[in-house]
């Protein structure tokens, strides 16, 4: 890896390719039992207890505003570590499938195309080109809000 890669992991929601800095992906785990959260958004599945941590689960594809899909043996829970109010906090966020770790060239990431004012773009870093197909590279820190983000310290018991 030279100094103009990058490593991405590499997931998959709604058949479509993205990806998040490997840095700040703590682990990957199946998909297991969430305990809800009462008075909380859709995507804000619940918790989990995940050796002896609690941990607060949003559900990409809902937060994103595409259609529930049943969990399947192929989703995941992907633990992430993000900068809370409160310090560093970390967080799962459930995607169809992680499809690999890639090394991705600052070459071949172009800005996010500008869709006017209404949208909310600030959470794609870019948008990176594949032999295939291309990736959504996210920004993870900002796929919620500073408020959501609270919301889910205050409710995920952290």
């Amino acid at each position: 890896m030279n100094k103009k890669e990058h490593k991405y992991l590499i997931f998959s929601l709604n058949n479509e390719d993205y990806g998040l800095d490997i840095f700040k992906v703590k682990e990957i785990i199946g998909i297991m039992d969430i305990t809800p959260v009462p008075q909380t958004p859709d995507y804000f599945k619940g918790v989990i207890n995940l050796r002896g941590k609690i941990i607060p689960i949003i559900d990409l594809r809902i937060r994103f505003g595409m259609e529930h899909k049943e969990y399947t043996d192929h989703t995941c829970i992907i633990v992430i570590e993000l900068k809370g109010k409160t310090g560093l906090i970390q967080m799962g966020i459930i995607v169809d499938t992680v499809t690999e770790v890639s090394n991705i060239d600052k070459e071949d990431i172009e800005s996010p195309p500008s869709f006017g004012t209404k949208l909310n773009t600030d959470y794609i870093l870019g948008i990176a080109k594949g032999k295939e197909k291309v990736k959504i590279l996210l920004d993870i820190e900002k796929v919620l809000t500073e408020e959501e983000l609270i919301m889910i310290e205050e409710k995920g018991g952290m």
